[in-house]
């Protein structure tokens, strides 16, 4: 794992990479820090004697966050790097993973530690993925799961696979748009186009993703057309 500086003094951020349904590409961790000096370690990946050194130079990690469906499997990696850490799960995750220890669910309200400091919103209407978005106000920065992946010809860690799914079947390749998951699973139209409203009203202008390419420049609009198809649903 090699942290990367990401708004300067308050986020970092690291790839590991994923194996999953036949395909190989990069999930991202991102670390938080908060104006007292603790951590939040979002989607965190495997954490060696290395990496846990890296972020522990950066300030105490306090919070650990499964934020989405998905995004709990290097919890326990984490928890076991600091044991001193709160465990917090997007709901859903206590179902598909009994056995993890966690202090917490994320909802639409920050808990206490960092509610001065960033706002969620917990998207609903999906039957299949379930996420906790986060915009962290000071850096204007929107951070992500699945609801983007922005994957295409210069995004590194993929393969042939990934790509003739992503081209040929769900048409992602270069065109940044919510998971397949989120693709073929909405079920609640008006919840899914209400959660996505109201992360639309944060004032951001820059998104991390945990699939692919950065967005840093026109990112609402990026945002807006990935979500063109719930937004357009009325009712």
């Amino acid at each position: 794992m090699e942290l990367t500086e990401h708004t300067k003094g308050a986020i970092w951020i690291a790839d590991y990479p994923v194996h999953y349904a036949g395909t190989r590409f990069n999930a991202r961790m991102t670390v938080i820090r908060l104006a007292d000096g603790r951590l939040i370690l979002h989607s965190p990946g495997d954490i060696d004697a290395a990496g846990a050194a890296q972020i522990a130079a950066l300030g105490t990690p306090a919070f650990i966050v499964a934020p989405g469906s998905y995004h709990y499997l290097h919890v326990a990696s984490a928890k076991a790097a600091f044991p001193g850490a709160e465990v917090w799960i997007c709901p859903g995750v206590e179902r598909k993973a009994p056995d993890l220890q966690f202090d917490g669910f994320l909802s639409d309200t920050p808990p206490e530690a960092w509610a001065g400091e960033l706002d969620q919103c917990l998207l609903r209407g999906n039957r299949i993925v379930w996420e906790v978005a986060f915009f962290h106000r000071a850096s204007k920065v929107l951070i992500l799961t699945d609801l983007i992946e922005n994957i295409g010809d210069d995004t590194p860690g993929t393969d042939w696979t990934l790509k003739l799914w992503w081209k040929a079947v769900f048409h992602m390749w270069n065109h940044p748009k919510p998971a397949p998951e989120y693709q073929i699973g909405w079920s609640d139209k008006k919840a899914a186009k209400a959660s996505l409203e109201r992360i639309l009203d944060w004032d951001f202008d820059r998104i991390i993703l945990a699939h692919g390419d950065l967005i840093d420049e026109d990112a609402k609009s990026v945002a807006r057309q990935a979500w063109q198809r719930p937004l357009s649903w009325s009712g």
